[in-house]
């Protein structure tokens, strides 16, 4: 991918710093609603949204639920490695990669990767029972679905969106909003949407239910992003160009 077009949000975020700064707002001021940074700025909302995070990882805003952005002191702002990707862009690159992935699982998976497939699902299970925020059972289900290819630049491929997202403080930052278990429970309904495609060796089924299990994880994570428009209007990640990847 070019990597103009994979830091977009970096620009983003360096003119909305322009913008902080152009229009005099000082710590503690609560900034534009992401809607109006959009229109403003003339971007995408998902664009605003990771630039956002970033700035927010950076320490140079806080998202305050229910509330807003607030600008914080410039100067207590801390670094963020250039390596990092935004949340949004990489579930859009997981969901165009892992959707494939597991279609071509369907065609190739054994009994064995079943039950270790289910061992996983379990792992899930107990986790959220629990009441513990360990998601290894949740890594490892995806994991195990690019093994069942028998490609191992597949299995890399997977391994390496996962580590990303391990490595992402951008993603970290977002991911402690998940705090509604009734989510976990939902995507875990999804994983077992996707095992019993695979099971039943249905390539088209496994790579949709691929492809709205992300899509779901996408919606929640965008919904806990914007918590200052009471107006939102359902926009989902990747609307229009999910129909260029399924």
């Amino acid at each position: 991918m070019n990597v103009t077009l994979q830091r977009r949000y970096q620009d983003v975020a360096a003119e909305l710093r322009a913008l902080i700064r152009t229009e005099g707002f000082r710590p503690g001021d609560r900034l534009l609603t992401e809607r109006q940074i959009a229109q403003r700025l003339d971007v995408g909302r998902s664009l605003v949204r990771d630039a956002i995070v970033m700035l927010e990882v950076e320490g140079l805003v806080q998202v305050r639920q229910g509330s807003g952005i607030y600008l914080l002191d410039a100067a207590a702002a801390t670094s963020r490695s250039e390596d990092d990707i935004g949340p949004f862009e990489l579930l859009e690159a997981r969901m165009v990669i892992e959707s494939a992935v597991a279609g071509l699982a369907a065609a190739t998976v054994t009994k064995a990767d079943v039950v270790a497939m289910r061992e996983a699902l379990d792992e899930e299970r107990r986790g959220m029972n629990e009441g513990s925020g360990d998601y290894s059972g949740d890594r490892r289900f995806h994991l195990l679905i690019a093994e069942a290819t028998q490609n191992g630049v597949l299995v890399r491929t997977v391994a390496d969106l996962w580590d990303r997202r391990a490595r992402s403080r951008m993603w970290a930052q977002l991911h402690r909003r998940v705090f509604d278990d009734r989510y976990r429970a939902c995507w875990l309904d999804d994983h077992q949407e996707i095992l019993d495609a695979l099971r039943a060796r249905d390539s088209v089924r496994a790579r949709k239910a691929m492809s709205d299990h992300i899509a779901r994880v996408s919606q929640t994570l965008l919904q806990l992003s914007d918590p200052d428009d009471p107006g939102f209007d359902g926009y989902l990640f990747s609307t229009a160009r999910a129909h260029h990847i399924v």
